[in-house]
Formats: structure tokens, C-alpha cells, sequence
């Protein structure tokens, strides 16, 4: 990059200033203490040297593309940085999550004193009034509110100062400024709209315009462009003009040409794509791009090499107030660098990249947008990656493009920035602006805001601030100071795997920058070491100290890990935590998780030695055991460790040295068989301890034969072999080593099998399967097989489990189609002989499952089927006959089986159903089953009759008959019965039973017999029996209640009434001849309620709820007199009852018969006429006789429930009346109320309803509002005629505009169904001249309408608003008639006046 003789000056000065600055701004942030000796200044600027400069005035475009390759694509996951960490391992301690992501400090803002200073100055001095803009290159220049611009070198030093106050009165504050790009001009803007050009190497003005752009308006924006000879200018009118400068002859001169007009919508923004000096040559330069942004859009013209308009993009919605924002960056995208515009307008910013086709078109191409939840005033690009954002709160938002991700937020409220709304509403020149543009000029800070060559400079009202991004190591620095030692790790790892964001001052060679970043790295953790040391709570609870360095070794050995610094780890960190026994603890138990995790392979010799220490006398040893065998075997003392373990019960540490570092794979099987071994051999149980070793042994031997290596890992290649034949050598010696007189021979395998014999075998199994064409393997097999049969048969000590165990292997073995193994035959049988011929009956079920195991593995070739046959069902093994029965096809002897096994007989059922449902099986032997289940049907319905019954639906329906006579137990059929009749769902629902009617009534005389309660039930939802039979079979058996059920049925009410009145007066009998016993036993009387008189009482009460029911029901269809031929017998028994009671209780019984009595007379009121009922009860001695008070109940009860009814009644029609009332009055005013004309003219031929003066013209107003002369309705046929009442023709409108769907076609007004398109109300108007005399003529009726099925349904929608079905009921009586037509009118109910119509009609909607 080329710099100006003054550009050198500036950046030296500038990053002196802002590192003096760095200090101050972050002792203020972050809070920290004092330092007791400051650094110098000469210390400051020799760091400087060493780190980047950060300030350099640089352009970071020209950075990124020559580091296009390291920046150009997002990065992947964080995970993938991992060194192999399962990083979702859980660990108590903390540990550094790689996934999360820290920025630190990104950007530093530092105040520029000198300016700020001087601004402040000239502002108290010479009046140069406030600072209003500023725009940045290679130097400086802030114009103020008094018209003058200062100039600063890169000193900061004012070098000139343009203007005068004069020229500034006259054209009012510097509204924009623009440096071209060699710093030699200078163009100053003023609120007033003229522009001056300034010399900015001697201050010379060179040229003052004031005719570039319409007068009255302030200039917003003025740039040039990247030709000195051509910039762009924006004024308030919204107007965007081109300035192009020329030189004839000495003369200077300015044409300018309107690019862009502000009538038609104003532009508040533009932005012309300047290149930075090593882009000068881009393609895209010749084209002069200009970006303008007005209130509705964004458009991108290119100036040259003629005006064009490339691009137009309209906004989101966004809030009005919402300030437009453009910016240019040239950015690396897939191996070629093209200019990005940013814009954005509210909360949300868009990308659009810009491209040069072979074709010389420009082609623009919209990228992933970014959406913020703030409203943006300001929008600048940093570098090529990262955007700094302010919004309308004045924070500040440093964003990484590619990732989306805000990487700081800073408040910029000290910085007081200066806005441009005075100039945005134009008030120097009166204000003459739109509304919709000085709303945006509130938030506009256009001016205020200028970056160049990554750093961006804010004005303020009294100041001007810089922002740079800061470089690594002051990222990291700045962390550090504040103690936030995890976080600055975090950050140097993302920059050494190349995942941090906004990364500025690492170049060159990534192998080199992963270097200088590790040796930062390793500084930190040195310097987070020493902290920690020293930050240790010396005194309070050891919990504290340990969560203090739970808190940073975790980090430590974490990084050194990922930095693979192992011997950082051991030798620095380690020697130092070594001082703080607790920090030395919390290292060593911190280590198992990363050893576990195959992260850690090997230790040092003191670390191992501590380790083992530490754990050992924490009682950890689980943990220890999982170190030892995941660490390289070298770095392990192995007598140390071997003596540890064994002491320690650490079998599988132990195991894993043996075999892995002395290659031994026997004495681990020696030493535990020398423990499990004994109590196995002296017959006593294991502790738990043993079983565990006795697990292990059996996992250890399983993967030695399998050529893996225990605990984990797998055995070397060249020793597999050798291992397996050791193991199978160790496994079949005769005796042990030290063994002992009285030592049984193969004690090894003896052991494992009274260990665990399925499993022991279950490890040979899956070891034989890896047996092929390995001829010594083969040898061992069999020989171990011969070992296994001698060892076991005929051996008292094996239960018959075990024993079958070992057979059903032998039978997998042999029945593999590769089998080499040799097995005596004799040996089944005899194996068969102990299973079935036992000694003793225990263990039955055992030998059976054992048998059984054995045949279907194979087993069954070895043995004679005849004689298994007959052994089996000998010891009365069923499932065994069953196996061989099923084999030969003979499955109606399986049905035995089942019948005789007491464990199975309910599955008996299932196996019949499945057998003779599914298909394979042939008729034959679905007969011979049939047969077989006939043979057993006693049995099997006694078993289940539910189960027993569906069988016989589904598959033995003709057989009914047959089975119900071998049934002998009339209750067993009984059950049968009620489960083969119950009603079902579904496809067996409708099956057809022979001689159905039979069965029914066979059922119903074993339900009187068997279960009576159930009697009536079955009455009822049977349809199969004859009336007849069953009222003989329940007149038989003396059932009254079903009897009268089926007596009612049959039509004969009064013989139902006469049973039912027997059974009634029987229950009366029997309760008034209860009480005269109770009552002459004495004082047993007063517990009578207590004792049986209250389930007599109950009986009574039933029969008579019975009987009353029946006479309702029978009621309704009968005459008077045949209703009294049934209620007054019914009253006379209950009032001869109380004439017979007696005793010292007759009182509390005869009130009970009162009662029920009186519940008799309240039902029989509804049938009996009261006068008969009254009669018929003075007749009666019990009430004749006597005073009146006896029967005053029963008038006073029979009197109160008529005026009850009474009362409802006047009530009911009282409500009637209101309702119809209320209904109508509504109704009424409703099509009543004026209506209200929409216009003054006819909808159809739209001149005024009053045409002409003298005429008397017709009108017609609907009630949706539209107006319409009647001639001209008759010429759309929007009308109807029809007869009233008087014999008189009438027509009945339509409103033509609601009616028509095509257009204004009238339809017609039988097809219109649209809410409004007949009025509800038709006003009919005369309209005459406007005088006196014939105003008294003007004529207003209403035309007679009747109700269309619109107005039927807005009727409907008035008459539901109010509730209940009385006022429904009304309005339905109301109608013309009751058929199903509603189109007719409305006639009243009164007689006489069938003619009447209601000329009224329901409104649309009620309108309360």
C-alpha cells in the first residue's frame, strides 16, 4: 500500500496514542488494581515492536485476500479439534468444554485526545462552533457547526483549517465532507446546499458550487467516487447528482447531471464502491458503481461507461423511523475477491455480492442475510469477515459474517454522537423537507461515522474515538490481566486451531502460527499454575481446597494433552503442584479419567509411583484397576503392582499384567483356581468374592480361545495360537501342580463345571465354532469332550440339569453338518435311563425341560423313538410325548397329554382351536381331534364351560345335541349352556345353533331351577324362545315376575296385572303376619325396622314398583274404564293390608302402608280422574268410618299435587306469551327504523334520484343502503309480482347491486341467496317538486313482503338468541302450516283468521 508523506506520521502517532490509551480504557472496564511500578513508555513501544502493530492504518482488505485460503470458508465443528477425547465422557471434576465458544475483547476503543481536544478548543476560542462531520484517510477533517473544516495530520496536529465564519453565515454548518482517494482534495457540503473543493496540500479553495443541485436543500451526502474528477452529492430533496469536475484553459468548472430525482421517492443514503489501492485494477472498477438507498428501496447504477441501472431490491417492512444503511467491502469468496454490499434498514441486514460476467454484465447475487433483535443506525465493514453495528441505543456490535455470531457488545454512551438531523430536515434553508425523511433524520449519525482501512472513527459532540480490532495476543493479554485464566486458554485454542473469529495478526505458515500459539499457550497454563498456587485458601475445610483445584488441574492436564505436552504435564506443572499435598491429590485422581479414556497411555516412573500410592491409600482401588490396565505396560513396576493387586483382590490389574507385559497366560488361571477351587471341591457355597473371580476366570479363559486379551485390547497375532493351545493344555491336565493324594483327576474342568456348568459350556461352544481345519484344535475338542463324559456321567455330585446340559451341547455338536466330534451312543442311553428312571420323584419337572432341551436340539436322532416313547410316559414326561406324538402326525393323542399334565390342561383349549383352525393339517386328523375333544367333553367343561362353550361355536356346532346328552350333571350343562347362548360380537355373532328354540328354553327351565335372579335378563335379551312353553316352564316353577314379563309380552296385561297382584298380596300376607309375631313376642317390636321385617318390607315395596310400572305402561292404551279395572284392585289390596295388621307395632306398619298407599293414589292421578279415586277411597271402611282427619292426608296430598299442576301450567303459558311478545316487538321495530341512503343517485343509472324538477318520480330504498329509481329496476327485472291478500298486484323488489354475481346481472329473485340481497325492508318513496304543496302529496309505504328462505334463516338466527324450547315451539305454531315448506307467510294461531299476513320481515342481524 502507498502511503502520502504524511500517512507515516499519523499511524506512528495514532498507535502510540491508542496503546497509551489501552491501558486507561481497560483499568476503567475491567477494574483492575494498581501496579506498583507502571511500565515506561520505551517498554510500551518495544512490546509494539515485537507484537503487530494494531493501529496501523492498513487496508485489512489487502490482508484477507493474501490470507484468502485461511479465512475464506467457515470452519467445522469445535469437536473436531478434539485429539481424540470422547468428550461426552462424565467426569465429576471440571473439564474444558471445547464446544464453547470465547471471544475475549475483540475490539479497542481508544479516544484520539489531540482532536478531541483541539475540537473542544476552537469551538471556546475562535467560535468555530460544534463538530457536525468527519470523514478519515490519510488524514482527518471535521467540519463544524460554523462552516469551517479542520484538518489533522496523522499527529494528530491541526494542519489546517478551511473556511471562514463569514463563509460560514452565509452557508451555514458543514453537513459532509470527502477525501478522494490520494488525500489531495477535500469537498465540504453545507446545510445551505452549496459545496466547496479544497486544496489539501497548500488550503486553497478551488472551487465553490452552488448550482449543482436545486437551491433550498442541505447537502446529506457528498463522496467522491474513485475518479478525482467525478463524485456524487445528495441533497435534502432526496435527490442524488453527479459532479463531474473539469479544467479548460486554467478555468475550473463543475457540471452536474441528476442521476437520480427525489419526486420520485427520496433517497436519504449513497454509497459509491471505492477500491481499496491494490484493487485499483478490479473489473468492477470501470463500471463507477453507485449505491443509493431511498425510504422503499435499494439500487445499485453504475455511472460508467454510461448510466445504467443495475439492480432495484425493495425493503421488508421495517419501522418508518428505521434509518437505511449502505456499506461496500471487497471480500474472498470461492478463490475470486468481488464487492459485498451490506444494507439494511431496521433490525435486519442483507448481503448482495456483486460480479463482473464475461459478458460485461453485472450480476448480483443476494447471500444468507443477518437478522439482529435491534434497530441499526449504523452499518461499517472492519475486514473482510466482521461488521461493526450501532444501534439506536448507542450499543456498539461487533458481528463475524460468516458465522452469524456477535463476538462483543460495547456501549458507545460516553461518546455523545453527533446526528444529522438539523441537516435532514434541512432547517438552515426553512425546513422544507418531507415528513416521511426528517422522521429518518432523527436517528441519522451518517456523518458522524467514517472507517478506513480497518479502523473506524466515531464523532462526538466534544470528541473523536477510534475502533480497531485488537490483535491475538492483546485478546489474550486482555484476559489475563483479568484473572479469567480458563477463558484465555479457550480463546489462544480456537486460535491455534484456527476457529476464532475477527483474528487479526496471524500470518505466514500455519505449522509456525500453531507454534507461537502453543508457546503462548504454555505461559498461560505456567502463569494459571503459579495462581492457583497462590490463590489457595490457606485455612477453612479441605472441600474448599480441593473445589479450588478441582477448578484448574482438570484445565491444565486437558490442554497439555490437546497441546500433546506431556512432559510439561509431569516435569513443570507437576514439580510445582507437588508443594500443596491437596493440589497433588487432586492431579493424581484428575489422571483416571484421562488414562480410562485411552488419552493418557504412559506415566513416568515418581508419577506411577504416586499414583499407586495415592489410590492405595484412599482406598480407591476400583479406580487403580481401571489405570492399570488401560497404561502402557512399561511404564509399570510390575512386582509393585502384581503384589498391590493381589492383596487387593484386583484380579482383572492383574490379569492384565501377566499377560501383557510377562506374557503369561497360566498362572492367572492357577492363581484363581487355587481359590475357587477348594470350597467348589468340599462342596460349600461361594462367597460372593469367589463368584466374582469365578466370573472372571470364565470371561478370562472365553477370550484367551477367542485370541482377545482380558480386560481389553486383543492378544498379538503370533502368540494366538500358542495361547489357545496353552489354555486347552492347562484345562485337561490330570492334576494340578501341587496337588494333593486325595485330588480327583481333571480338577480344572471338574471345577469350572461345578462352577457354572451352562456357562462353562456356553465358552467350548463358541469356541468350537472357530474350528475349521485346525487339526491340533480338533484333537483338543474331542479329547476335552471325552473328559466332560467321564467326568459327568454316572457322577452322583452333577444334579440332572447339569447333566442335560452337557447332552443338549453334545447334541448341538453333533448336529452341525461339519462334525468331527466321535460320541459313544450307549452314552444317550444312558443319559435317557437316568432322566426317566430316576431313583426318587424329585426334580421332575427339571428332567423333563432337561429331555426336552435335548430333543430339540438334535437329540433325538440319538435315541430309539419306541423306547424314549414309552420311558416318557412311563415318568409321566407329557411334554415329551408330545414332541414324539407330533412328530407322528398323532394329534388326538396330544389332547391326552394335555388332559393328564396337570401344569397345562388350560392350554388344552387354545391347541384344539389352533389345530382346527390352521391350515397344514388334513381332514383326517382334524376329525380324529374332533373326536378326541367329544370323547373328553365332560372333562373339558368341567375344566372351563366358557372356554368349552366357544370350541363347540366355532367348531362343533352340530354336535350341541349330542354333547348336551353325554353331559350328566344337569348344572354342568347349565354353565355349558349359559356360555354357549351368551350374546357375542363380532363374526361368531349371528352363528346358527341346531334347534336354537330348544336350547332356549332347556336354558331358561336350568335358569329357574340353577339361578332364577338372572331370569328376566335372559327373558329379555333372548329372541329364540316360544311365548307359550316358557310361561308354562316359569308357571312351573312358580316365577311370578317372569311369568307377568312374559304374560305382558304376550298382549295379556290383565293376566300380567293378576300374577303380579298375587305375588303383591302374598308379600302383604306374609308382612302383617311377621308383625303379629313380632308384635306378640313382647318388646321385640321396636327392633323390627332392624331386623328381617326390613328385607320383607323391601320384597313388598319391589313387587309393588313392579306392578305399578306395568299398569303406567298399560295405561296409555287403554279406556277409563279399563284403567280402573287395573289401578282399584291395586288400591283396595293396599288398603285391605291395614286392615289386618295387629298388635302393639300396627301404628309404625300402617304408616308404612300409608305411605305406599299414597304413592299408588300420586301414579294412579295421572290415569283415574280425581272424583273416582276420592269416592272409591270414602268407601272404604279404614277411611269411611272414621272423622275426616284420617283421610285428610290423602285429599290434602292429591289437593296439593293439583295445584301444582295447576300453578306449572299458568306459569308455562304465562312465559309463552312473554316470549311470542317479545319476539314480535322486536321484530317490529326492527323492519320499522329509517334507513339510511349510502348516496343520493340511483345505483343503476347513477344520476340524481330527483331528475327532473316537475316529475314525480318513484324511488325504492333497501335496507343494505342502496338507492334505485323504479323504472329503472323494472328495465334490470328486478322485480317480482305477486297476489296479496286484496286479490291486488304488487311487486316485490330485489336491490340489483347486492342480487347480481356477474358483473351487475340482475338474477333471479328466486335464485338469490346472498345475506343482503333482498331488502328486509323496502322503503318505496314518491318523489315530487320541492314546494309547498306538493311536499304534503309525497308518499311513503311499505311494500308487502313475504319470507324468503334469507329472511327464514335471519328469523331463525332472532328466534336463537333466546333459549328454551317453549319460545321454538311458538314460533313453530306460528307458521302457515306444518309441512315442510318455510316460504309461505306468517299466520296467527287465532280462528277465523286464516287470511292474515304479518307484514313484517326479519332483519339481517338485531342490532340491540
Amino acid at each position: 500500500m502507498s502511503e502520502s508523506p504524511d500517512t507515516g506520521s499519523l499511524l506512528s502517532a495514532s498507535s502510540q496514542l491508542n496503546l497509551m490509551e489501552v491501558d486507561t480504557i481497560d483499568d476503567k472496564e475491567f477494574d483492575i488494581p494498581q501496579v506498583d511500578t507502571p511500565p515506561t513508555l520505551e517498554s510500551i513501544l518495544n512490546e509494539l515492536d515485537d507484537e503487530e502493530e494494531p493501529f496501523v492504518l492498513e487496508d485489512t482488505c489487502v490482508l484477507s485476500a493474501d490470507n484468502m485460503d485461511a479465512h475464506s470458508c467457515d470452519t467445522s465443528s469445535l469437536a473436531s479439534s478434539d485429539s481424540g477425547d470422547p468428550a461426552h465422557l462424565k467426569r465429576k471434576k471440571r473439564t474444558v468444554d471445547l464446544n464453547t465458544t470465547v471471544h475475549g475483547s475483540v475490539l479497542r476503543h481508544s479516544l484520539l485526545k489531540g482532536i478531541s481536544a483541539q475540537i473542544v478548543s476552537a469551538a471556546d476560542k475562535v467560535d468555530a462552533g460544534l463538530p457536525t462531520a468527519i470523514t478519515v484517510s490519510g488524514v482527518i477533517a471535521v467540519g463544524t457547526s460554523h462552516g469551517l473544516a479542520l484538518v489533522f495530520d496523522t499527529n494528530q496536529a491541526l494542519r489546517l483549517c478551511l473556511g471562514t465564519k463569514t463563509t460560514g453565515a452565509e452557508f451555514g454548518a458543514v453537513s459532509a465532507l470527502s477525501i478522494n482517494h490520494d488525500c489531495s482534495r477535500l469537498l465540504c457540503g453545507f446545510a445551505k446546499g452549496q459545496i466547496t473543493m479544497w486544496d489539501l496540500a497548500n488550503g486553497k479553495l478551488l472551487r465553490t458550487i452552488t448550482d449543482a443541485h436545486p437551491p433550498g436543500t442541505a447537502i446529506l451526502h457528498l463522496k467522491f467516487t474513485d475518479d478525482p474528477t467525478l463524485a456524487v452529492c445528495n441533497d435534502s430533496g432526496g435527490s442524488v447528482f453527479e459532479l463531474a469536475f473539469r479544467r479548460v484553459m486554467g478555468m475550473r468548472s463543475c457540471d452536474s447531471r441528476c442521476l437520480f430525482s427525489g419526486s420520485k421517492g427520496e433517497v436519504c443514503c449513497i454509497e459509491p464502491l471505492r477500491a481499496p489501492p491494490d484493487f485499483r485494477d478490479h473489473p468492477i472498477t470501470h463500471y463507477s458503481l453507485l449505491a443509493m438507498a431511498s425510504l422503499t428501496k435499494i439500487l445499485v447504477i453504475g455511472l460508467k461507461p454510461s448510466l445504467k441501472v443495475w439492480m432495484t431490491f425493495p425493503y421488508s417492512k421495517s419501522d418508518p423511523s428505521s434509518v437505511p444503511q449502505l456499506a461496500w467491502q471487497f471480500v474472498p469468496v470461492q478463490k475470486t475477491i468481488n464487492p459485498v454490499l451490506a444494507f439494511c434498514k431496521g433490525d435486519t441486514v442483507h448481503f448482495l455480492l456483486v460480479k463482473k460476467e464475461e459478458t460485461g454484465t453485472i450480476h448480483v447475487i443476494k447471500q444468507r442475510q443477518l437478522h439482529l433483535s435491534c434497530d441499526i443506525i449504523s452499518l461499517s465493514w472492519i475486514n473482510s469477515r466482521t461488521l461493526v453495528l450501532v444501534d439506536s441505543h448507542e450499543k456498539l456490535h461487533v458481528v463475524d459474517r460468516p458465522s452469524q455470531e456477535v463476538l462483543e457488545t460495547q456501549d458507545l454512551e460516553q461518546v455523545q454522537l453527533v446526528y444529522n438531523s438539523r441537516h435532514f430536515k434541512s432547517l438552515a434553508t426553512g425546513g422544507n423537507v418531507s415528513q416521511a425523511l426528517a422522521l429518518v433524520g432523527e436517528k441519522a449519525c451518517y456523518q458522524s461515522v467514517s472507517s478506513y482501512a480497518g479502523q473506524i472513527v466515531y464523532l462526538g459532540t466534544k470528541s473523536a474515538h477510534i475502533m480497531t480490532l485488537r490483535n491475538w495476543r492483546e485478546r489474550i493479554d486482555c484476559l489475563l490481566k483479568q484473572e479469567h485464566f480458563v477463558e484465555a486458554l479457550s480463546l489462544a485454542w480456537s486460535f491455534h486451531e484456527g476457529t476464532a473469529k475477527a483474528v487479526v495478526g496471524l500470518f505466514g505458515d500455519p505449522v509456525k502460527r500453531k507454534g507461537v500459539i502453543a508457546d503462548k499457550m504454555v505461559e498461560i497454563l505456567c502463569q494459571f499454575t503459579e495462581h492457583a498456587l497462590k490463590k489457595c485458601p490457606e485455612h477453612g475445610k479441605i472441600q474448599v481446597m480441593e473445589q479450588h483445584f478441582h477448578d484448574v488441574v482438570p484445565v491444565l492436564v486437558d490442554y497439555c494433552l490437546l497441546l500433546q505436552r506431556a512432559d510439561l504435564l509431569f516435569n513443570q506443572l507437576y514439580s510445582r503442584l507437588l508443594e500443596n499435598s491437596v493440589a497433588k491429590g487432586v492431579f493424581l485422581e484428575c489422571l483416571e479419567s484421562y488414562i480410562v479414556t485411552e488419552r493418557l497411555g504412559h506415566l513416568t516412573t515418581p508419577i506411577m509411583k504416586d499414583l499407586l500410592a495415592h489410590y492405595h491409600g484412599n482406598g480407591m482401588m476400583d479406580s487403580l484397576e481401571r489405570c492399570i490396565v488401560h497404561l502402557d505396560i512399561t511404564s509399570l513396576d510390575i512386582q509393585q503392582v502384581v503384589r498391590v493387586c493381589w492383596e487387593n483382590q484386583l484380579y482383572d490389574a492383574m490379569m492384565y499384567v501377566f499377560t501383557s507385559g510377562m506374557n503369561d497366560y497360566i498362572t492367572p488361571m492357577e492363581k484363581l483356581f487355587a481359590v475357587i477351587g477348594p470350597p467348589l471341591g468340599e462342596g460349600r457355597s461361594l462367597t460372593d468374592e469367589e463368584v466374582v473371580m469365578g466370573n472372571k476366570l470364565l470371561v478370562y479363559i472365553s477370550c484367551c480361545l477367542a485370541g482377545r486379551a482380558y480386560p481389553l485390547g486383543e492378544i498379538p497375532e503370533d502368540l494366538v495360537i500358542q495361547v489357545k493351545n496353552q489354555v486347552f493344555e492347562f484345562l485337561i491336565r490330570l492334576h494340578s501342580a501341587d496337588s494333593s493324594e486325595e485330588e480327583e483327576v481333571f480338577p480344572f474342568i471338574r471345577t469350572l463345571l461345578h462352577f457354572d456348568t451352562r456357562e462353562f459350556l456356553n465358552v467350548l461352544a463358541m469356541t468350537f465354532e472357530d474350528f475349521k481345519n485346525d487339526k491340533q484344535a480338533l484333537e483338543y475338542q474331542q479329547r476335552i469332550v471325552d473328559i466332560l463324559l467321564q467326568v459327568m456321567v454316572d457322577n452322583p455330585d452333577f444334579t440332572p440339569s447339569q447333566v442335560g446340559g452337557l447332552f443338549t451341547f453334545l447334541a448341538r455338536q453333533l448336529a452341525k453338518p461339519d462334525n468331527t466330534l466321535f460320541v459313544n451312543r450307549k452314552l444317550f442311553d444312558q443319559v435317557l435311563e437316568f432322566l426317566c428312571c430316576p431313583d426318587d420323584d424329585s426334580r421332575h419337572t427339571e428332567r423333563q425341560q432337561v429331555l426336552l432341551e435335548l430333543l430339540h436340539v438334535g437329540g433325538v436322532v440319538q435315541f430309539n423313538e419306541e423306547r424314549l416313547l414309552a420311558l416318557a410316559e412311563k415318568a409321566k414326561f407329557y411334554q415329551i410325548c408330545e414332541f414324539l406324538y407330533e412328530k407322528r402326525h398323532l394329534y388326538d393323542r396330544i389332547i391326552d397329554c394335555y388332559l393328564r399334565d396337570s401344569l397345562r390342561k388350560g392350554e388344552i383349549f387354545s391347541y384344539i382351536h389352533n389345530l382346527l383352525s390352521m391350515p397344514g393339517y388334513s381332514p383326517e386328523e382334524k376329525q380324529a381331534v374332533k373326536g378326541k375333544a367329544l370323547q373328553h367333553i365332560q372333562e373339558l367343561v368341567t375344566l372351563d364351560p366358557a372356554k368349552s362353550a366357544d370350541i363347540v361355536l366355532f367348531h362343533l356346532t352340530g354336535e350341541v345335541q349330542q354333547i348336551i346328552s353325554q353331559l350328566q350333571d344337569d348344572e354342568l350343562i347349565f354353565k355349558f349352556l349359559s356360555c354357549l347362548l351368551e350374546p357375542r360380537e363380532g363374526h361368531h355373532s349371528q352363528t346358527a345353533l341346531p334347534r336354537e328354540r330348544d336350547l332356549h328354553e332347556l336354558q331358561l327351565d336350568l335358569l329357574c331351577r340353577f339361578a332364577p335372579e338372572q331370569l328376566l335378563s335372559f327373558l329379555q335379551t333372548s329372541q329364540h324362545y316360544r311365548l307359550e312353553e316358557a310361561i308354562q316352564i316359569t308357571q312351573k316353577h312358580h316365577h311370578n315376575e317372569a311369568t307377568a314379563y312374559l304374560l305382558e309380552k304376550k298382549g295379556d296385561v290383565h293376566g300380567a296385572f293378576t300374577v303380579l297382584l298375587e305375588t303383591l298380596k302374598d308379600r302383604l300376607c306374609f308382612l302383617t303376619a311377621e308383625q303379629d309375631t313380632r308384635g306378640g313376642g313382647g318388646g321385640g317390636g321396636d327392633r323390627w325396622q332392624d331386623d328381617g321385617g326390613d328385607s320383607t318390607l323391601t320384597r313388598v315395596k319391589e313387587s309393588l314398583n313392579d306392578i305399578i310400572s306395568l299398569c303406567q305402561r298399560s295405561s296409555h292404551s287403554l279406556y277409563e274404564q279399563q284403567r280402573e279395572v287395573l289401578w282399584f284392585p291395586l288400591l283396595e289390596a293396599m288398603m285391605d293390608s291395614q286392615k289386618q295388621i295387629k298388635g302393639s307395632n300396627a301404628k309404625q306398619t300402617s304408616e308404612v302402608l300409608k305411605e305406599l298407599t299414597m304413592k299408588v293414589l300420586n301414579c294412579m292421578s295421572s290415569f283415574i280422574p280425581l272424583p273416582a279415586i276420592i269416592q272409591r277411597i270414602l268407601q272404604d271402611p279404614v277411611y269411611g268410618k272414621g272423622k275426616l282427619a284420617e283421610i285428610q292426608g290423602l285429599i290434602l296430598g292429591m289437593l296439593d299435587t293439583f295445584n301444582y299442576e295447576q300453578t306449572l301450567l299458568e306459569t308455562t303459558t304465562s312465559l309463552l306469551n312473554h316470549d311470542l311478545h317479545w319476539s314480535l316487538a322486536h321484530l317490529r321495530a326492527a323492519v320499522t327504523r329509517g334507513l339510511h341512503p349510502r348516496q343520493d343517485h340511483c345505483n343503476i343509472c347513477l344520476q340524481q334520484y330527483k331528475r327532473r324538477q316537475d316529475s314525480a318520480e318513484e324511488i325504492i330504498v333497501f335496507s343494505c343502503g342502496h338507492l334505485y329509481h323504479v323504472q329503472c329496476l323494472q328495465q334490470k327485472d328486478c322485480g317480482r309480482s305477486l297476489s296479496s291478500h286484496q286479490q291486488q298486484q304488487q311487486q316485490r323488489w330485489s336491490c340489483y347491486k347486492c342480487s347480481s354475481s356477474h358483473g351487475g346481472k340482475a338474477v333471479s329473485s328466486t335464485e338469490t341467496k346472498r345475506g343482503r340481497s333482498t331488502s328486509l325492508a323496502q322503503n318505496r318513496v314518491t318523489s315530487m317538486h320541492h314546494d309547498a304543496g306538493a311536499e304534503a302529496h309525497r308518499k311513503k309505504f311499505f311494500v308487502e313482503a313475504s319470507l324468503d328462505p334469507q329472511q327464514e334463516q335471519s328469523w331463525d338466527q332472532l328466534r336463537c338468541l333466546y333459549r328454551g324450547p317453549s319460545r321454538l315451539s311458538i314460533l313453530s305454531e306460528l307458521s302457515h302450516c306444518h309441512s315442510n315448506e318455510r316460504a309461505g307467510l306468517l299466520i296467527t294461531a287465532r280462528p277465523g283468521a286464516e287470511s292474515l299476513q304479518l307484514k313484517l320481515s326479519p332483519p339481517p342481524l338485531l342490532e340491540e
